[in-house]
């Protein structure tokens, strides 16, 4: 059975270097798949939070992962650092469908590529909000 390739670095307009763990191995002697996703929450949340979009502590808007996934094309170990990317592939009215490619430092190819989800909602009500207008405005830079 024959899949699509997984994306290039070109595909991601975001970035972040996140060094791996001597934890994260497994005993197959790679970093075990549930740190991927892991990975994935890091990459998107650091971005909300140093694009000054979300407030951890205190903000009136969060995000609720709803859907993840992830296909794996290559293994990375510790201690080799990974090149997390992060692009937009939709903006809905209440939700955001981020794709994410894990690459070994410096390499072209993904070792994973992922998506993952939010639905934002109301900090209190945990009720499906819109995307507030300034979210908006900045995850269209990163949107493909």
């Amino acid at each position: 059975m024959s899949r699509e390739p997984l994306k290039g670095r070109e595909a991601y307009k975001a970035w972040r270097e996140i060094g791996t763990r001597w934890s994260d191995n497994d005993s197959y002697g790679h970093v075990n798949n549930t740190v991927y996703y892991q990975w994935f929450d890091t990459a998107v949340n650091a971005w909300l939070i140093e694009a000054g979009l979300l407030d951890v502590a205190g903000g009136d808007t969060v995000g609720f992962v709803v859907e993840t996934g992830c296909r794996y094309a290559r293994p990375v170990s510790y201690p080799e650092p990974v090149d997390v990317g992060l692009a937009v592939e939709r903006i809905g009215s209440s939700s955001v469908r981020y794709r994410i490619g894990v690459f070994a430092k410096g390499a072209g190819e993904a070792a994973a590529e992922g998506h993952f989800v939010h639905v934002y909602v109301d900090r209190k009500s945990r009720r499906p909000v819109a995307v507030p207008q300034g979210w908006r405005e900045a995850l269209e830079k990163i949107l493909v």
